[in-house]
């Protein structure tokens, strides 16, 4: 599903030029289920955001599905990461004036699906995460775990391939973090490939393929 030859990314901070990426080689196959660990600044959130089409490297290739992404223009890209790939962030990213409802429909809205479509799609996705009876209370009248279940929901209800996470239990409880942990990883078990980025050790090791990653180079890759 996604191969990534030789990809280096560099950022200038001040005066000082940073190696975010550096040489990075890595194939995820369909279905996986893959940590990215490591310290701050080593290069997690920089891959994420390469795999998610919402940075492109200086050097190297990006394939996701057999299609070189790297030379395509902004729109082709934007339309790809439409079409296969969904994003769970730590902070929710919700819109706090829209319902749960609303801000699971509002990629539907901008893909100009029709509204008699969007309402099945959105109860659909609601439902399987448990949530259907919240669906009309706004973002602020939720939980902590109920908010990142709708940001699951958004990012579910385009039908992606792909699934990055980035600290999907940052903001949480210990009991919030292990449902929403337990509910990706059933997403995983339905074909769903999963990628999830964390400095929690105990997290990344309930991953099957572990990477680990410092001063912008995967430096271990543990399957397992």
């Amino acid at each position: 599903m996604i191969r990534v030859i030789g990809v280096h990314k560099t950022f200038r901070l001040g005066d000082q030029l940073v190696q975010a990426l550096q040489g990075i080689n890595l194939e995820i196959g369909r279905g996986d289920y893959l940590s990215v660990m490591g310290p701050s600044g080593s290069g997690k959130s920089t891959l994420l955001n390469m795999l998610g089409l919402l940075d492109r490297p200086d050097r190297g290739q990006y394939f996701l599905n057999d299609t070189d992404t790297v030379p395509l223009p902004e729109e082709a890209r934007a339309r790809l990461r439409g079409e296969h790939i969904g994003f769970i962030f730590q902070s929710f990213h919700l819109i706090p004036r829209l319902t749960a409802r609303e801000n699971v429909e509002l990629p539907l809205v901008l893909a100009g699906v029709a509204p008699e479509l969007r309402r099945p799609q959105v109860e659909a996705v609601l439902d399987q995460l448990g949530i259907l009876a919240r669906a009309d209370h706004g973002a602020t009248q939720l939980s902590g775990g109920e908010r990142q279940r709708v940001a699951i929901g958004r990012a579910l209800v385009m039908k992606p391939e792909l699934l990055l996470a980035d600290e999907p239990t940052g903001n949480l409880d210990s009991a919030s973090g292990r449902e929403v942990m337990a509910l990706l990883e059933d997403l995983n078990r339905q074909g769903l490939t999963l990628l999830v980025v964390t400095h929690d050790p105990a997290l990344g090791q309930r991953a099957r393929r572990r990477l680990r990653m410092v001063d912008g180079a995967i430096v271990q890759d543990e399957r397992g």
